[in-house]
């Protein structure tokens, strides 16, 4: 049903707009431009310096709802660039753009499918809708979490959401994601004594202190993971101690870190144990926390199993199912009670300097969101 040709000629005018986060850049709007046509109520939601977009057909269920964000990262050196990040070219059978993989090709393909769904059931049963974002790719306090707040209050529900996020691997649809591990990020400052490094029966040094925690913490085995998730992981950011002279010994240090994990931990119980390690070496430190999203997985079950066979039938690939990588926004959606899956380009680009997808994936990913509505929707 979708037209490739307008997937692709819409997601080069999605990329000529900067949307370095959280900045919209006029994306919603060009996506409005199109839905508004197709009887989508716009409800355009401002959170603080944030642009976001809820817009629905439909007030019945089941309500399917696809979700995306239009900012993007920053380009990096633009020297390093082939072509100008912000001026969509095609070569080599591939789209060249910032967002070009993560995600502009997936909001033209949720636009493109939905237009060639309409127009071959244009009484479909239940909802479609979408929930775009420009406060992905940054801190995400006033995107997605907003907007699910205000469903809430709107008595709005989400039974089934596919992530526009570019999550296949080698191929279109090899992986879809049905569920993500939590993210915990700590920030340790650990005190030492400062002095000269000629004398440090004088001093003491944060660095040498803090070694066997951290080899403690590095070795530790936290869980074993599951058939779904994998084992929970620690892995240090950043370090910095030091006063930039090579004959002192430094009187802190700061260390980050971030915890991926699966249900078999809640974040509390990765922070005790954290805290159970530095105690026991009686180290002298401050520690702060912040938690951006808790493990979620959607079962086997109608969308999972609408996402499975509309791979089958549009790109005769069997997908694996997968929770690895980062996080999403799809964290926000799930806590809702909504089932969730992530579906889109190949990531193997994203966020580097280059980033393209293959102009074939284009019309193919929108082929397979023309699917699932039809299978979600059950249409006449």
């Amino acid at each position: 049903m979708p037209n490739a040709d307008d997937t692709l000629e819409l997601a080069m005018a999605l990329i000529s707009r900067p949307s370095v986060t959280p900045d919209d850049a006029g994306c919603q709007e060009l996506l409005i431009e199109r839905l508004e046509p197709l009887g989508f109520e716009i409800s355009r939601l401002k959170f603080g310096d944030v642009d976001n977009l809820w817009a629905q057909r439909g007030q019945e269920g089941p309500v399917v709802v696809f979700a995306g964000h239009t900012d993007v990262v920053p380009t990096g050196p633009r020297e390093g660039w082939e072509s100008d990040p912000f001026t969509p070219q095609t070569r080599d059978g591939y789209l060249y753009g910032r967002g070009a993989a993560d995600m502009k090709s997936s909001l033209a393909a949720f636009v493109t499918a939905i237009e060639g769904f309409v127009d071959r059931y244009p009484r479909h049963r239940g909802s479609i809708a979408l929930l775009i974002t420009s406060d992905e790719e940054g801190v995400a306090r006033d995107g997605t979490a907003k907007v699910v707040e205000w469903l809430s209050q709107q008595g709005k529900k989400i039974d089934y959401c596919i992530v526009g996020e570019p999550c296949s691997e080698d191929t279109l649809g090899d992986v879809i994601k049905n569920g993500r591990r939590g993210s915990l990020n700590g920030k340790l400052t650990l005190r030492g004594l400062q002095g000269h490094i000629a004398y440090p029966h004088l001093a003491r040094n944060p660095i040498h202190l803090l070694a066997p925690a951290l080899a403690e913490l590095v070795a530790m085995r936290w869980d074993d993971g599951d058939a779904d998730f994998p084992p929970t992981s620690f892995q240090v950011s950043n370090i910095a101690a030091g006063t930039g002279a090579d004959n002192v010994i430094p009187g802190t240090l700061e260390l980050e870190f971030n915890f991926r994990y699966s249900p078999a931990f809640t974040h509390a119980a990765l922070r005790e144990q954290v805290e159970q390690v530095l105690q026991r070496h009686r180290l002298d430190y401050s520690l702060s926390w912040r938690h951006s999203g808790e493990p979620f997985i959607t079962p086997v079950g109608r969308l999972v199993d609408a996402a499975r066979a509309a791979i089958r039938a549009e790109l005769a690939r069997e997908p694996a199912l997968s929770t690895a990588g980062g996080t999403s926004d799809g964290r926000f959606i799930a806590r809702t009670g909504a089932e969730v899956v992530e579906l889109g380009p190949v990531n193997a680009s994203i966020h580097k300097i280059n980033e393209r997808t293959r102009v074939a994936d284009l019309g193919a990913l929108a082929k397979v969101y023309a699917r699932m509505l039809v299978l979600l929707l059950e249409s006449d």
